[in-house]
């Protein structure tokens, strides 16, 4: 996924502290105005079978990432940080997000380039090794395959519908 430079930067800093404490950074963004900007960064437990993160947790877990981006100094004025959880449009980054969340709806934005950009379908996975990856999305009833490389923003769709339903 295309990440600015400092984005970049910001991940890699904190994927270095964030495995030994048992923590995936989802994901990080630096929105805002470019004297005072936000950085927002999504965590979540790094095991597959926890349970999402609580707020409880998250309040624990920002201060080591506050510490984190002291010490790297990203950008040379002040900022504003918000940690949080991924929330329930979780954004999918990495390789291994696409396969462990095979089977959710999600809505996939490619980056610009001929024919169509948009998609909202079923994750169906992720296939290939190392610089050819393909994810499968299943669109309409077919089967649509996407270069990784391509994908600008993937995000989990939730689904509402069964919410408020009586039985």
């Amino acid at each position: 996924m295309p990440k600015t430079g400092l984005e970049r930067q910001i991940i890699d800093a904190l994927e270095a502290r964030a495995a030994e404490r048992g923590i995936d950074v989802v994901d990080v963004e630096v929105v805002g105005a470019t004297k005072a900007p936000c950085v927002r960064v999504r965590i979540d437990h790094a095991d597959e079978g926890a349970p999402t993160i609580s707020l409880d947790e998250v309040t624990e877990e920002t201060s080591w990432i506050s510490e984190a981006l002291d010490e790297l100094d990203p950008i040379p004025s002040s900022f504003t940080l918000e940690v949080s959880s991924p929330g329930l449009s979780r954004p999918l980054r990495k390789p291994r997000d696409f396969a462990r969340f095979a089977g959710q709806t999600v809505a996939v934005s490619l980056v610009p380039g001929e024919g169509r950009r948009r998609y909202t379908g079923t994750l169906l996975g992720i296939e290939g090794e190392g610089g050819s990856q393909t994810v499968l999305v299943e669109v309409d009833g077919e089967r649509v395959a996407l270069d990784y490389d391509d994908i600008r923003k993937c995000t989990i769709k939730p689904d509402f519908s069964a919410a408020g339903e009586k039985n």
